[in-house]
């Protein structure tokens, strides 16, 4: 470990750096000023309750940054990390079932007593890693194209993931868990047709499994929630009281920040209109009280971090490092398109959190996780320039 620090340490990505640094503090500062009146008026705490709350999270999520920068990313190519990740993804999976408990209508977090955890979070992360190794390992013995033989493996497992997550029922992280496994695929180095065939295979098999459960468990599925949060989609100010009342106030938020904003702290909406103001909906506050110059500084780091992921991937040589990077930069793309989306009515609710600027510590120190495998990359990629 010492001679791989030293190998690659001088090669930090300092740009990839500095935007994770910016993009976690600077949610840090918009999740105070975000959940101050919720904290005292829902809680009775102090106002810096989820501040104080976060800050913890933080002090967790870098040092898991550290460690996953200097943890040599090519274990994830071995049968034994393969197995560990599954094992975690599976068992958080399961066990959410019998002893998890509901927050924002799913059944998505279990509690271990000094904490909570989602494992849909876990399983975002986690696939990136076991797909990029399995097919990373099928790319170099050159049977990547071989469906029957290595594709349909990794792809049951994928299929099985998000059945689970379906059933919690979070279907915002199971699109996202989708998303994001078809696009280390489509990274892996199958031909089109190969690949076409896979994304079908697994849409196909999830399908099998789901249709059914939604026409016999209409009552659990289509919960009054989540159509009243189809019907606001679709028009909100029908119901601007009811079902549309988030989504509305959203609007009102982002539409008096104006370009500079009504200043730091100073946001209305935050008041009781918007609920839980400092997750899902935190954007609208950062909009109100800071402007398109708020808006621009935190798209803007979550495209430079995505784009810089992709660059990574599109110029590195090892097919494994290529599919991390992929994986990494098309989950946080997704994410953050998903919870924009949703608050400007591009698309329906689903109660995604905007990665790094949301409240959220099994969040932000997975996303930890995740960026550092990706810094991991660039610092190899980096090295491999410099020595050809």
């Amino acid at each position: 470990m010492k001679s791989y620090i030293k190998k690659y340490g001088k090669y930090i990505d300092y740009p990839l750096l500095f935007a994770y640094l910016v993009l976690t503090i600077f949610g840090l500062i918009m999740i105070y000023s975000a959940s101050m009146a919720w904290s005292v008026n829902y809680y009775n705490d102090p106002p810096s309750r989820f501040y104080k709350q976060q800050l913890l999270n933080l002090a967790i999520a870098y040092p898991v940054f550290l460690i996953a920068a200097v943890f040599p990313y090519k274990h994830f190519k071995k049968k034994w990390m393969m197995a560990t990740v599954l094992a975690v993804i599976f068992t958080g999976l399961i066990l959410v079932h019998f002893i998890g408990f509901a927050a924002g209508g799913a059944k998505s977090w279990i509690s271990l007593g000094f904490a909570n955890i989602q494992p849909s979070e876990v399983a975002k992360v986690g696939l990136i890693f076991y797909l990029a190794g399995v097919f990373s390992n099928k790319y170099r013995n050159g049977s990547i194209n071989k469906l029957n033989e290595s594709i349909i493996p990794p792809v049951i497992i994928l299929t099985a993931v998000l059945i689970l997550v379906f059933f919690e029922p979070d279907l915002g992280s199971m699109v996202i868990i989708g998303a994001v496994g078809l696009s280390v695929m489509a990274a892996s180095g199958v031909r089109l047709k190969p690949f076409v065939k896979l994304a079908g295979i697994v849409i196909t098999a999830t399908a099998i499994v789901i249709v059914p459960m939604m026409l016999f468990a209409q009552d659990i599925i289509f919960t009054e929630k989540r159509m009243g949060r189809i019907d606001a989609f679709f028009n909100p100010f029908s119901d601007e009281l009811g079902f549309g009342f988030q989504i509305v106030n959203g609007y009102l938020a982002i539409g008096s920040g104006g370009l500079s904003g009504l200043g730091l702290g100073q946001s209305i909406q935050k008041l009781g209109y918007l609920p839980e103001p400092h997750t899902d909906f935190i954007m609208s506050v950062i909009a109100e009280e800071l402007g398109v110059l708020g808006v621009v500084v935190v798209i803007g780091g979550l495209g430079f971090v995505v784009l810089r992921g992709l660059w990574i991937a599109m110029t590195t040589s090892d097919p494994l490092a290529r599919m991390l990077a992929a994986g990494v930069a098309s989950m946080i793309g997704i994410q953050s398109f998903v919870n924009l989306g949703g608050l400007s009515g591009i698309i329906p609710l689903t109660g995604v959190t905007l990665p790094f600027i949301s409240y959220g510590g099994t969040s932000v120190i997975l996303l930890s996780l995740a960026m550092g495998v990706l810094m991991n990359v660039s610092m190899f990629n980096k090295y491999e320039k410099t020595k050809k």
